[in-house]
C-alpha cells in the first residue's frame, strides 16, 4: 500500500512509495532538496545487461535504513530484491509494449488511506480530488523544482505498479478453469473413503542392517544435484573480548553518585575556602540540578508503580515527598531517586462506546447520521448500560464506532494529557465503575471507568555503568596478546585453551552475512572472511559493536557449488537407508496377500482410517502419506493392496467402504475457488519464473 508519510510533520510533501509492491522504495526525505542524483557509471549489478548505478543504490539504501530503523546490510539486501524485480519487470513490459497512464495512478493512489485522507487533497465535500493533488504536484514544478524532479522518480514507480497490476491481470484472465476442472476439485475434496491399514515402520528396522559405502552415497548427491545445492560460504572459530565495566568500575560509580545525595561542604583549591555545595535531597532546582549531574534529563511525567524499576519497585513507590534512595542498579545503568509527588488515581483506564455523527472530528465518511440522532442513540445506550453495567463489553463490541470495538471498548489506562480534556475530566472526577456520557468533538461516549492506581513523580539521577581507561586498556592488552599468539602458534583453539577462553565455531557464513552468534552487525568481520588473500588459518582482531574485540581464525573455505560431503552425509545416509529398509521389507513380507496374514506375522494391529479425502494427505496415525491415500482411491473394494512404499514406511491397505458426493447442477463455484488460488500463485510464480530466466550480476560485496 501507498504511504504518503509525515505529511504533518514535515514543511515539504513526502510520498513514501507503495510498500507492498516491491517497485516501492521509501526514499526519506524525497521534497527536502536532500537527493542526490545518481551519475556512477560503476554497477553493484547488472540485470540482463543492464547495469544497476551504485549512485542511486547507495541512496536508496542509505534512506531504508533511515526510514525503517535497520541495519545498513538489511536495507542493502531489501533494496537489492526490490531493484532487480523492478527492473527484470521493466524489462519484461518493455518487450511486449504493455504501459499505464493518468487513470492507472489515480486508482493506485486512491488505494492509500493517508493521501485520501490528507485534507489539502480534499474538495469541499471532503472527498479525494485527483485534480487538486495534481495542481499540488505542479506547484513544485515551481516552486521546488527539486522536490518535483524526486517527486517524477516516485512516479514512475507508482507507473510501474500500475504496470505491473496490468501485465498480472492479462496472465490471470488467461487461467481459466472449466466445469470440469471445478468438477474433479468437488470430488477431490468431497469423496471419502474408509480403510484398514497395516504399517511397517522404517524406524523399527534397524539401521545397523545396512551400510552405506561412501561411493553409494557421493552417487546419491550427484543424482540428487538439486537438493543439494550450496552458497560459498566460510567456517571460522573466534573468541570474544567483551569490554564490561569491573566491579571496581561500578563502585567508583556508586561513589560519585553517594557524594552528590546530600549537602555537602568541600575545600575549595582555587579559592581556599570551603564551598557548601547542595545535593539531590536538598535542591530547590531539580531540574537544573538533574541536568547538571544526571545522562538523561528530568523527566516530568507521573509514572505508575509498573514503570519503575521492577527490582526496587516496591521501594520507589512507597517512598514520601523528600526521601532519596539509591544508588540501585536498573540494567546497565546506576540510580539515585528523589520522591516529588504522588498522585491518587492519576492513571486511569476506562472503556468507552463511541457514537458518532456527520462532521465529528475523525469520523467515517460513510457516516450519514446528525448529532441529534446520535445523541438520542448514545443516551439509549447510556441507560442500558446503567441498567447492566456486567453487560458494557458486549454493547460496546456491537455498537461503538471507535477502533477499541473489537476489544469491548477498552482504552487501557492514560494519564492527563492522553485524552481530550472532557473525556478525562470525567473520568478523572468520577470513582471506579461509574458510567456516564460526554461529548466531545469525536462524537457521543458512554463511558465506565474501570480501574485507577496511583502515580508517582521522580527525580533520577542516571548514570550508565560503563568500563573504566583502566578496564579497556587491560582488555585491549588481553586481546592483543591472545591475537599474536594465536597468529604465531597458527592454532587459536590451543591459546584459547592456555587461557580458558571460550571459542565459538561458526559454519556456512555466506556472503553477505553481518550477524554472528553473539556479534550483531559484523559486517568488516565477514568480508575480510571472504577477502581473495584471506587464507585458512589466517587470524585477525577486530573491534565488536558494542564494545570489546574479537579474535577469529579462518578454518574453511566453500567455494559456491561445492557440497561439503561431511556436513550432509548424515541426511544422505538417511535418504539411502529409507530406500533400502523399504526394499528390505518388501522383500522378506513380499509372500503376504492379506491384512491378516501381514499383521500377524509382524506382530502388528490392523488400524483403520474413515472418511479420508485425496485433498487431506494426513493418515491418522500414521503421518502425511499422499501416496498411499492416492493409491486407496484407485483400489476396489475389499481388496488388499500389494506392499506400497510410504514416506514413514511400508504400507498394505484395503478399503472397505467409499462414499461418491452427490453430483452438482454447477461446478463454477469450484471452478472459481480454483481460479482465485490460481491468481494467488500467479503473484509470485510468474516473477519467480521471470527471475530464473534472467541473468543477474551481484556485486554487493564489493561495496559493503
Amino acid at each position: 500500500m501507498a504511504v504518503l508519510g509525515q505529511i504533518r510533520q514535515r514543511s515539504v510533501f513526502l510520498i513514501l512509495v507503495i510498500g507492498m509492491a516491491l517497485f516501492a522504495f521509501v526514499i526519506s526525505g524525497v521534497f527536502d532538496g536532500n537527493s542526490a542524483n545518481s551519475s556512477s557509471s560503476e554497477p553493484i549489478g547488472v540485470v540482463n545487461d543492464e547495469e544497476i548505478e551504485l549512485t542511486l543504490y547507495r541512496q536508496l539504501v542509505e534512506n531504508t535504513e533511515r526510514n525503517y530503523n535497520i541495519s545498513t546490510m538489511q536495507a542493502v539486501n531489501t533494496v537489492w530484491d526490490q531493484l532487480t524485480r523492478a527492473t527484470i519487470f521493466r524489462q519484461e513490459f518493455e518487450r511486449l509494449g504493455i504501459d499505464a497512464g493518468k487513470e492507472q495512478i489515480e486508482m493506485i493512489l486512491r488505494q492509500d488511506e493517508q493521501i485520501i485522507q490528507e485534507p489539502r487533497f480534499q474538495n469541499e465535500a471532503g472527498f479525494f480530488d485527483f485534480g487538486i493533488f495534481t495542481n499540488y504536484i505542479n506547484q513544485l514544478r515551481i516552486e521546488n523544482p527539486q522536490a518535483y524532479a524526486n517527486w517524477k522518480m516516485q512516479e514512475e514507480n507508482i507507473v510501474g505498479l500500475a504496470k505491473e497490476n496490468i501485465y498480472l491481470d492479462l496472465i490471470r484472465s488467461s487461467s481459466g478453469f472449466t466445469e470440469l476442472e471445478g468438477k474433479i476439485a468437488y470430488h477431490s475434496q468431497n469423496d471419502k473413503v474408509n480403510l484398514k491399514f497395516v504399517q511397517l515402520p522404517f524406524d523399527e528396522v534397524p539401521d545397523s542392517l545396512f551400510n552405506p559405502t561412501d561411493g553409494e552415497i557421493r552417487a546419491y548427491i550427484n543424482s540428487h544435484k538439486n537438493d543439494y545445492k550450496t552458497e560459498a560460504s566460510r567456517s571460522v572459530r573466534y573468541v570474544v573480548f567483551p569490554e564490561l565495566a569491573s566491579a571496581a568500575d561500578e563502585n567508583q560509580l556508586r561513589g560519585e553518585l553517594e557524594k552528590i545525595k546530600s549537602q555537602r561542604v568541600e575545600y575549595n583549591d582555587v579559592s581556599k575556602l570551603t564551598d557548601t555545595i547542595e545535593g539531590l535531597s536538598t535542591t530547590q532546582n531539580i531540574t537544573e540540578f538533574v541536568e547538571q549531574h544526571s545522562e538523561t534529563p528530568f523527566d516530568s511525567i507521573y509514572k505508575t508503580k509498573g514503570n519503575l524499576a521492577s527490582e526496587y519497585a516496591d521501594i520507589l513507590f512507597d517512598l514520601n515527598p523528600g526521601d532519596v534512595f539509591g544508588p540501585y542498579k536498573d540494567g546497565n545503568q546506576l540510580k539515585v531517586s528523589r520522591f516529588l509527588d504522588r498522585k491518587k488515581g492519576g492513571s486511569i483506564r476506562a472503556s468507552h462506546i463511541l457514537i458518532t455523527y456527520q462532521g465529528a472530528s475523525r469520523a467515517n465518511s460513510n457516516i450519514t447520521r446528525t448529532s441529534e440522532e446520535a445523541n438520542t442513540l448514545a443516551r439509549e445506550l447510556y441507560r442500558k448500560a446503567r441498567r447492566n453495567p456486567d453487560d458494557f463489553i458486549l454493547l460496546a463490541s456491537e455498537n461503538s464506532e471507535g477502533p477499541t470495538r473489537t476489544m469491548g471498548g477498552d482504552l487501557g489506562f492514560f494519564q492527563e494529557g492522553m485524552m481530550t480534556e472532557k473525556f478525562f475530566d470525567f473520568c478523572n472526577g468520577s470513582k471506579v465503575g461509574r458510567i456516564g456520557l460526554v461529548e466531545t468533538e469525536f462524537g457521543f461516549h458512554v463511558i465506565k471507568v474501570t480501574d485507577k492506581e496511583d502515580v508517582v513523580l521522580t527525580a533520577d539521577i542516571v548514570k550508565t555503568i560503563i568500563p573504566s581507561e583502566e578496564t579497556s586498556n587491560e582488555v585491549f592488552q588481553k586481546t592483543t596478546q591472545f591475537e599474536m599468539e594465536s597468529i604465531r602458534e597458527k592454532q587459536l583453539d590451543t591459546v584459547a585453551n592456555k587461557y580458558d577462553y571460550e571459542v565459538k565455531f561458526v559454519q556456512r557464513i555466506n556472503l553477505l552475512d553481518e550477524n554472528l552468534p553473539n556479534l550483531p552487525r559484523q559486517r568488516n568481520f565477514v568480508q575480510w572472511l571472504f577477502e581473495e588473500n584471506t587464507k585458512i588459518g589466517d587470524v585477525k582482531r577486530f573491534s565488536i559493536t558494542n564494545g570489546g574485540y574479537v579474535v577469529a581464525q579462518l578454518t574453511e573455505i566453500t567455494p559456491e557449488g561445492t557440497v561439503n560431503f561431511e556436513e550432509v552425509k548424515p541426511d544422505v545416509i538417511q535418504e539411502i537407508l529409507k530406500d533400502e529398509k523399504a526394499e528390505y521389507l518388501l522383500k522378506i513380507h513380499a509372500d503376504h496377500q492379506t491384512l491378516s496374514s501381514l499383521a500377524s506375522a509382524t506382530n502388528k494391529e490392523i488400524e483403520t482410517a474413515s472418511s479420508v479425502t485425496q485433498e487431506n494427505t494426513v493418515l491418522a496415525g500414521a503421518g502425511t502419506e499422499p501416496y498411499i491415500i492416492g493409491t486407496a482411491f484407485a483400489l476396489e473394494l475389499n481388496q488388499p493392496s500389494a506392499l506400497i512404499k510410504g514416506n514413514t514406511g511400508v504400507y498394505m491397505i484395503e478399503v472397505t467402504a467409499k462414499e461418491v458426493a452427490d453430483e452438482m447442477e454447477s461446478y463454477s463455484a469450484y471452478a472459481n475457488a480454483l481460479q482465485n488460488e490460481e491468481s494467488i500463485r500467479i503473484n509470485t510464480s510468474i516473477y519467480e519464473a521471470l527471475r530464473s530466466s534472467a541473468e543477474v550480476e551481484d556485486n554487493r560485496q564489493l561495496y559493503y
